[in-house]
C-alpha cells in the first residue's frame, strides 16, 4: 500500500483545492448579485418612466377636460375648477388604495423575481 496519511498532510494537500472553491463559489455570489441588482435597476427604470408617462397623461387629459366642461358650462372656471375635483377623487382614491394596487404588487413581483433566481440555481 503507500504510507498512511495523518490529518496534517491531508489539509495541506486539500488548501489549494479549498480556497480555490471558496474564490469560485464567492465568484458565482457576486455574479448573481450583480445580476439580481441589474434586473431590479432596469425593472425601477422602467416604473419611474412609466410612471412619468401617466403624469403626463394625466396632465392633458385633464387639460381636455377641463376645456370640455368649460364648453359646456360655458365658465372656464367652472369647467377646470370640476376637472380640479375629479382630479382631487382620483389621488383620494390611489391614496387611500395604494396598498392594493401598488405597493404589494410590487412587493410580491420583486420576491417572485428573487425566488425564481435562486430556483434557477
Amino acid at each position: 500500500m503507500g504510507q498512511p496519511e495523518n490529518i496534517g498532510t491531508f489539509f495541506q494537500d486539500s488548501k489549494p483545492l479549498l480556497k480555490e472553491y471558496l474564490e469560485t463559489r464567492f465568484e458565482l455570489f457576486r455574479l448573481h448579485a450583480i445580476r439580481l441588482i441589474s434586473q431590479s435597476a432596469g425593472y425601477l427604470v422602467w416604473i419611474l418612466v412609466s410612471l412619468f408617462l401617466l403624469f403626463l397623461i394625466m396632465i392633458f387629459s385633464g387639460i381636455v377636460l377641463g376645456l370640455w366642461l368649460s364648453g359646456l358650462f360655458n365658465s372656464s372656471v367652472l369647467g377646470f375648477g370640476v376637472t380640479t375635483l375629479l382630479m382631487i377623487g382620483v389621488f383620494v382614491l390611489l391614496a387611500v388604495f395604494r396598498k392594493a394596487l401598488f405597493v404589494n404588487p410590487v412587493i410580491k413581483a420583486i420576491i417572485s423575481k428573487t425566488a425564481q433566481e435562486f430556483d434557477g440555481e
